[in-house]
C-alpha cells in the first residue's frame, strides 16, 4: 500500500518551500496539481520531474476514488495546490476522507498557510480564532453574517479583491462600523501590504485605491469593538 502526502506549497515566494517538501515531490510516483500549468513554474524552478496529474474542485468528487484505488495499489501520491496547504479553501478534503476511510495512511508536511502569517501581523488577537475561509457569495451570505457578528474570537477571511469593498461594507454594516480589521494582501510578495484601521477606515482606502493581489481579511471579535470603545474614552 502506498501512501498521500499533502505537500504545502508557497503562497508566494519561492523560497518559502521545506526541504522535506522538496524531497516528498522527487520521490512521489505522482503529484496531483491544482493547476498543472501553475505548479509547473514550483516544479521547475526545482529541477522536479515527477509525473502530475489534475485534481481541482471540478473533478475531486469523481477522482477520489480512483486515485484512493491507486494508493491502495502500491502508488504513493502527492497533493498540492495552487499555493498553500491543501484542503484550506482548495481541493483536498474529498481525497483525504476517501483515504482514511479505506485505511489508507495520511501524512500532511507542515508548511505555508496565508491566513497564519496574516493573523500574527493583523494586530488583532491571535490566541484565539475562526477561520471562515471565503464567505458565501449570495445564497446565505446574509445568514452567515447576522450569525458572526457576535462572534468574540478573530475572524478571518479570504476574500477576492473585486469583492473586498462590497465584503467590507457588509462587515460594517453588520458588526459596527468601527469594528478593528486588518486587510493583508500579497503575502510574501514583492508587494506585500498590510492595512489596519476600522471597517469604514479600510474600506474607504480601498475605495480610493483599488486592491489587487491574493487577501486575507481579519476582523476583530466583537469585544475588541468594545474595548476600543473603552480606551477611547479614557
Amino acid at each position: 500500500m502506498g501512501k498521500l502526502y499533502l505537500v504545502p506549497t508557497p503562497v508566494g515566494n519561492l523560497g518559502d518551500i521545506t526541504l522535506r517538501a522538496l524531497e516528498v515531490l522527487k520521490e512521489v510516483d505522482l503529484i496531483l496539481a491544482e493547476d498543472t500549468r501553475t505548479s509547473s513554474v514550483l516544479l521547475k524552478h526545482y529541477e522536479i520531474r515527477t509525473r502530475m496529474e489534475s485534481h481541482h474542485k471540478f473533478n475531486e468528487h469523481r477522482a477520489a476514488a480512483g486515485v484512493c484505488d491507486r494508493i491502495l495499489a502500491g502508488m504513493n501520491v502527492a497533493l498540492i495546490s495552487d499555493a498553500g496547504t491543501p484542503g484550506i479553501s482548495d481541493p483536498g478534503f474529498f481525497l483525504v476522507r476517501h483515504c482514511v476511510a479505506a485505511g489508507v495512511e495520511v501524512i500532511v508536511l507542515p508548511g505555508a498557510t496565508a491566513f497564519v502569517p496574516a493573523l500574527v501581523s493583523s494586530g488583532l488577537p491571535c490566541d484565539r480564532f475562526v477561520f471562515e475561509g471565503f464567505l458565501p457569495v449570495k445564497k446565505g451570505r446574509q445568514t452567515r453574517l447576522k450569525a458572526l457578528a457576535t462572534e468574540e474570537r478573530t475572524l478571518i477571511f479570504y476574500e477576492s479583491p473585486y469583492r473586498l469593498v462590497k465584503t467590507l461594507e457588509q462587515l460594517a454594516e453588520y458588526f459596527g462600523a468601527e469594528r478593528p480589521c486588518a486587510v493583508c494582501r500579497e503575502i510574501s510578495k514583492l508587494h506585500e501590504e498590510t492595512v489596519r484601521g476600522t471597517l469604514a477606515e479600510v474600506a474607504q482606502h480601498f475605495k480610493e485605491k483599488e486592491p489587487k493581489g491574493e487577501i486575507v481579511l481579519l476582523v476583530g471579535g466583537c469585544e475588541d469593538e468594545g474595548k476600543n470603545k473603552r480606551e477611547q474614552a479614557c
